[in-house]
C-alpha cells in the first residue's frame, strides 16, 4: 500500500515544481497581508500552533504567533528563511536535495546550524521576470507539515 497524499513525502522533482509553478506576477505590501492572512487562516481552521512569517528585501511584512507558538518558532523562522535567501529555493527543497545525495545539509553544507536551517516551512516569493525576492515562512509544525501549509496558501493565493 503505497502512502496517501497527505504523508507521502515529497520528492526534490515535486518541490522544484512547486517552485516553477507558485510565481507572482507582482508582490505588494498588500499581498504580504492578505497571504499572511490567509496562512493565519488555514492554521486556525487545524488548531496548529505555529508562527508566520513574510519577509521581502529585508523587509519583515507579516508575522503572526499562533496559541502554542513559542519564541523558539521565531528562531526556526529566521534560520529556514535564510536558507532561502541564500540558496533562492524553498528551505524543505535545500534539505531534500542534500539527502538525495545522501548526506545531510548540516554535515555537508559547512553552514553554521544556528544560523541556518534546511528544514520545511520556507518557500521563496518569486516573481516573474525578476526572480526571489522574499520568502513565506511557517514554524511550529513536523517540517512537511510546515511546508505543506505554505504551498496550500501559495497554491490558494495564487488561484491553482
Amino acid at each position: 500500500m503505497s502512502p496517501s497524499p497527505d504523508t507521502a513525502v515529497p520528492t526534490v522533482a515535486e518541490l522544484e515544481a512547486q517552485e516553477r509553478r507558485l510565481v507572482f506576477r507582482r508582490f505588494t505590501n498588500d499581498d504580504a497581508w492578505a497571504l499572511g492572512s490567509l496562512l493565519v487562516e488555514l492554521a486556525r481552521e487545524r488548531q496548529a500552533p505555529v508562527a508566520v512569517d513574510i519577509h521581502r528585501a529585508g523587509q519583515q511584512l507579516f508575522h503572526a504567533a499562533l496559541p502554542g507558538s513559542t519564541p523558539d518558532n521565531d528562531a526556526w523562522i529566521a534560520r529556514k528563511r535564510r536558507v532561502v535567501e541564500r540558496y533562492g529555493s524553498a528551505s524543505y527543497l535545500v534539505g531534500s536535495r542534500f539527502r538525495a545525495k545522501g548526506t545531510t545539509f548540516e554535515e555537508s553544507s559547512r553552514l553554521d546550524a544556528d544560523t541556518y536551517a534546511a528544514h520545511g516551512g520556507s518557500f521563496p516569493i518569486t516573481v516573474a521576470d525578476v526572480g526571489v525576492i522574499g520568502s513565506v515562512t511557517v514554524s511550529g509544525l513536523p517540517q512537511v507539515e510546515d511546508h505543506r501549509l505554505v504551498v496550500e496558501a501559495l497554491e490558494r493565493f495564487l488561484g491553482e
